[in-house]
């Protein structure tokens, strides 16, 4: 355990100190893409921060190799090195896709590509174990096909939930702490060495997301684009591969017993299958939603918009770092909900506590639907949200000079405020006239809503690289 802590230590560190000067790389690059209609963000904020990711990753391996107890890893299997191999030719793919915004069909050939590299290294699925049947063994085709689907799915489902600050970073790291300690169970508890490397791969993600999340956080300071999100996708991936495919379950020798007490011991084996899924069970529905919701629009399912479910929470009334929060909840409830059910399965306290925060969770999620009002005595302790509105002030006789008073004040202050906006020299008083009519017909606030924004979208158009 101490190896592998200091194997997420190291990569960490590296990730974290390479972010920096590879933000200043960035921005030198001129890898900063304008503001689209489906972004978030209101500033050009640069990308390639998977350039730091992939390197922490390559550090981790490095030291990993060098320790006295990881170095069997190496020895005795070859998934490091399909990792490693995959893991370069997608972060290169995502690199020239922050750079140049390559094809998605480009983009969807290279991760097939990437993740045939692995199979043919080894990295794939042998076997599978399926409920009421045992361990059915896996042709060479059947195997590549379900490995590369995996991949594929993977991957595009943690692309697909990076569009808040720190939200696919956050997420896959819960997903990795959650899915290192069930395969350090396996491997630790039941002494099956080939559940070794999938624990080393989730300690190493784990490095990876922790080190660029500092840098991730709301306001972002930088992306991690696709290079990074198709690099997380993909060790995540891997991680899980190495399980489900390479843990024989009759090593765990769970077949003793009577029938009930061998189907609660089987769960387990079982749980490679569904682990998988449960991790990316989030990033995954809201990929399935967005293609049902592409399709059925009549676009393609590889055309962005915004409908995924963190603009969803956006639209309820949730803020930006609410919003990560509570997917953060929900992945973390799935992820260790299921790593606690694999190790006590009898128990119906965990499924009871499950469900309670479930529930907990659902209310979180619809809170900004009910907006609670203060009673009277309570209005001047909360914030002012919170508190009734009063009724208008019936007109009454003083009505007409109580008007007239307003708006010569209103006149009054207006004057000014003209006079600070008059045109300069040599410009056209036009612009002038129109933001009064749009005034008189709007109000005020329409007014002064279309010249903020005019002003902020040049600032921003400058501000860009482009």
């Amino acid at each position: 355990m101490r190896e592998y802590l200091l194997t997420l230590c190291i990569t960490a560190a590296v990730t974290y100190l390479l972010t920096g000067p590879v933000r200043k790389f960035a921005i030198v690059a001129g890898a900063m893409p304008e503001i689209r209609a489906r972004d978030v963000h209101r500033e050009p904020t640069p990308r390639l921060g998977g350039i730091a990711m992939f390197f922490g990753m390559c550090a981790g391996l490095l030291v990993a190799d060098h320790l006295t107890n990881l170095n069997e890893v190496f020895e005795k299997s070859n998934e490091p090195r399909a990792l490693l191999s995959g893991a370069a030719l997608i972060w290169l793919i995502g690199v020239l896709d922050d750079k140049f915004e390559i094809d998605a069909l480009i983009k969807l050939g290279g991760q097939m590509i990437a993740a045939g590299v692995m199979v043919m290294q080894g990295l794939t699925i042998l076997w599978l174990p399926v409920p009421g049947v045992g361990t059915v063994a896996l042709t060479q085709w059947q195997g590549t096909l379900l490995t590369v689907a995996l991949v594929v799915i993977t991957i595009n489902a943690v692309n697909f939930v990076d569009g808040l600050d720190g939200l696919a970073s956050g997420m896959v790291c819960i997903a990795a702490a959650a899915f290192f300690l069930y395969a350090y169970r396996i491997w630790y508890g039941y002494n099956i060495e080939a559940a070794a490397p999938a624990t080393l791969f989730a300690a190493v993600l784990m490095g990876m997301c922790l080190g660029f999340l500092p840098h991730n956080m709301h306001p972002a300071r930088i992306f991690m684009g696709d290079s990074g999100s198709m690099l997380i996708g993909l060790v995540l991936a891997a991680g899980a591969i190495s399980v489900t495919g390479q843990v024989d379950p009759d090593v765990m020798k769970l077949f003793s017993g009577s029938e009930r007490n061998a189907v609660h011991q089987m769960v387990p084996v079982y749980i490679p299958l569904l682990m998988p899924l449960t991790i990316i069970a989030i990033p995954a529905a809201d990929l399935i939603l967005a293609i049902v919701r592409r399709t059925w629009n009549g676009k393609s399912p590889f055309a962005a918009d915004r409908g995924h479910l963190h603009h969803r929470l956006l639209e309820i009334g949730h803020s930006h770092s609410r919003a990560v929060l509570i997917m953060y909840f929900w992945a973390a409830l799935i992820g260790f909900g299921a790593l606690t059910y694999s190790v006590k399965s009898a128990s119906m306290w965990i499924v009871l506590g499950i469900v309670v925060l479930s529930f907990i969770g659902l209310v979180l999620l619809l809170l900004p639907r009910f907006t609670p009002r203060a009673p009277r005595w309570a209005e001047q302790f909360v914030p002012p949200r919170y508190r009734r509105r009063r009724a208008a002030a019936l007109p009454d006789a003083s009505m007409p000079a109580t008007a007239s008073s307003v708006s010569s004040a209103a006149s009054e202050a207006a004057a000014p405020r003209a006079s600070e906006e008059s045109p300069a020299q040599g410009e056209t008083p036009v612009a002038a006239g129109v933001g009064v009519r749009a005034g008189a017909a709007g109000g005020v606030n329409g007014a002064t809503a279309v010249g903020a924004r005019s002003r902020a979208l040049d600032g921003r158009k400058a501000g860009t690289s482009r």
